[in-house]
């Protein structure tokens, strides 16, 4: 099971980045209790630190991103009433946490079942080329909902969402298959995969933090709305975060200057 005490993430800070490795890869990187803890942790600590401007999120090992939760430990909250239980995998996505700053996934080899918790909300995913993806849920017959759903929110076609789910691991969606159903957004290769993901996030955390944070929280809420409350919640947005930065207007009166 690793050593007790090693921490399931490292996290690394360096010019306005924070760099995210999920860190039990003799587990396969799988997820458990004391990882959703520290992720949990993690996400409070990049919404409130206002010198954190976006994350990248990778994984240590050679065979996995994630496999989703760590059976082998089992279930950890069935020990209240069934009516009390919570999402286990809650506490791993930054959006339910309320992060608006730009995260980037980073996937190579397996990226099974559970490991959708991290990637759905996950703002920009790449892929190395020897990345691939697939539920297990299918092969316990275990109801497999929540992950799905997710994938169905980033914009996957409704079939190809139901195949993932129900062919277990006798389907995997490879790195160009995923490409085209827009679950990624660049192949490239192992070595290429962690500079071409802090590449892209010290681009991003380099232009105005606000601007960049309205505009993650804008698209993400937009998911749940009608299109008339979109527009008024995108004016509103866009009033709020752009402030004085607006070309041409007054940091006092927000009137045009007199050039």
């Amino acid at each position: 099971m690793g050593e007790p005490d090693k921490p399931t993430i490292e996290v690394e800070v360096d010019g306005h980045v924070a760099t995210v490795t999920l860190n039990r890869p003799d587990r396969l990187n799988a997820f458990n209790e004391r990882m959703t803890e520290e992720v949990g942790d993690l996400w409070r600590r990049v919404r409130e630190d206002d010198e954190i401007r976006a994350v990248v999120l990778r994984a240590a090992g050679d065979r996995a991103f994630c496999t989703g939760m760590d059976v082998r430990e089992g279930p950890w909250w069935t020990d209240v009433g069934v009516w009390s239980r919570q999402d286990p995998g809650a506490r791993l996505g930054p959006k339910q946490q309320g992060v608006w700053k730009p995260v980037i996934a980073a996937v190579h080899g397996m990226a099974a079942g559970g490991a959708m918790y991290f990637l759905n909300e996950a703002d920009i995913i790449i892929c190395s080329d020897d990345a691939v993806f697939f539920d297990p849920h299918a092969d316990g017959g275990i109801v497999s909902a929540l992950e799905p759903v997710g994938m169905l929110h980033r914009g996957v076609p409704l079939g190809d969402v139901l195949r993932w789910a129900l062919t277990g691991t006798r389907e995997r969606i490879g790195p160009q298959t995923a490409l085209r159903l827009g679950l990624v957004t660049e192949v490239v290769t192992r070595e290429e995969l962690w500079p071409r993901a802090a590449e892209l996030a010290a681009e991003i955390a380099g232009r105005r933090p606000e601007g960049v944070q309205g505009t993650v929280r804008a698209i993400w809420e937009a998911l749940g709305q009608t299109p008339a409350v979109t527009r008024a919640t995108g004016l509103l947005y866009t009033q709020v975060g752009n402030g004085d930065a607006r070309p041409g207007l007054s940091r006092d009166k927000g009137s045009p200057r007199v050039r």
